[in-house]
């Protein structure tokens, strides 16, 4: 059966559909009358890939007689939209109506955005940095490495959206002091201090009162700070007494946290962050978490800048067959001139392996995340 692919635009937020839908292998997903009550339900639901009979007339709300667009799903657009919602969320969130089930909506946008590219997921947290405000961005970071490393572990996929709901709101009870941190460069104050210590039980406090009712989500919020040695806050819980999806935020948070650039300072390159955080500080993590974690990302994650040993310029674009030889896309030749076109090398081969890893100023590089991975990372 001939099938076409649904935009976004072919769908009426509110509206009845008017086809069965389903999914690329033809099995039905939505039937005739379904309502998509949501833009980030539909969003979610369009990365994954909507069809119907290539007879059936779809049409374009807004542009009535114009030919439906063909519009590829983008792990990139659907990262920005749960940044845009996030952002609106987390800012007032008694200003919500249904505060829960909007952070619920968001979380599933992301998980569709990981399930259709980790690779353009995790290259986002480097490559995706600007016209996003840190503390909204961060979330959505940590998202995507907890929900990369929870399916890696096989955790049940509504436990997954439970996890990444509380990745999404963590940080609920410190927002509104993040621009106070971010102008601070050097020691802070008692005062601050104390606020970054309670966070955690005021996030709680707040999402009790705007109807989130999970206890393992609040749990996880609760204990997202929570150290595998004992030194973390607010309790000081260790080992077994922290759930271990608390624990999987926690790393996340750490790395993502390594890797983004800030206000007051640089970030540190992925391979540093790894070093420091997994093996510098081995008594303060999971040991199987951290096996998982460097399973996932690699050494060198996906949207990585680096130098090869025969002197291309790059950026990973894919994990490889072991830790430290991934996938590069090549971008600046030997002669230090742009290539015309992406080259991909396996650095597997010795010739063509890392010899460093690079700021993006080092590399001076630009390009878009199209141009690597194609139509699924398109703006």
């Amino acid at each position: 059966m001939a099938q076409r692919r649904l935009t976004m635009s072919n769908i009426q937020i509110g509206e009845p559909l008017q086809w069965d839908v389903s999914d690329v292998s033809g099995n039905l997903l939505l039937k005739k009358g379904y309502v998509v009550e949501r833009e980030s339900q539909l969003a979610a639901l369009v990365a994954r890939g909507l069809y119907v009979e290539a007879t059936a007339n779809a049409p374009t709300y807004g542009q009535p007689n114009a030919a439906p667009p063909q519009e590829a799903p983008s792990v990139l657009r659907s990262i920005n939209l749960a940044n845009k919602r996030l952002d609106r969320l987390l800012f007032g969130p008694h200003d919500e109506t249904d505060f829960p089930n909007k952070i619920l909506e968001t979380a599933k946008v992301v998980i569709a955005a990981v399930e259709l590219n980790p690779d353009i997921a995790v290259a986002c947290i480097l490559l995706n940095q600007q016209g996003v405000p840190y503390p909204i961005r961060h979330c959505v970071d940590v998202a995507t490495i907890a929900i990369l490393i929870a399916r890696s572990m096989e955790i049940a996929q509504e436990d997954i959206l439970t996890i990444t709901a509380a990745v999404l709101t963590m940080n609920v009870g410190m927002i509104k002091h993040h621009a106070q941190l971010e102008r601070k460069q050097y020691a802070l104050s008692a005062e601050l201090l104390g606020l970054i210590r309670q966070h955690p039980q005021d996030g709680v406090t707040i999402l009790e009162s705007v109807g989130v009712r999970d206890p393992n989500w609040l749990a996880y919020v609760l204990a997202h700070h929570e150290i595998e040695d004992g030194t973390g806050y607010p309790s000081g819980k260790a080992g077994d007494d922290i759930p271990r999806p608390a624990k999987i935020i926690s790393m996340a948070d750490r790395y993502c946290a390594c890797v983004s650039a800030r206000d007051f300072r640089k970030s540190t390159l992925p391979n540093v962050a790894l070093r420091d955080i997994f093996l510098e500080k081995g008594k303060s993590i999971d040991p199987l978490l951290a096996t998982y974690f460097i399973k996932e990302l690699g050494i060198y994650p996906p949207g990585t800048f680096v130098r090869l040993n025969n002197g291309e310029i790059g950026v990973v674009s894919k994990k490889g067959e072991g830790a430290a030889t991934p996938i590069v896309h090549a971008l600046v030749g030997v002669a230090g001139v742009p290539l015309v076109l992406p080259i991909k090398r396996n650095t597997a081969t010795e010739a063509l392996a890392i010899k460093e890893t690079l700021h993006e100023s080092q590399a001076n590089i630009r390009f878009s995340m199209q141009q690597i991975w194609g139509d699924e990372a398109s703006f």
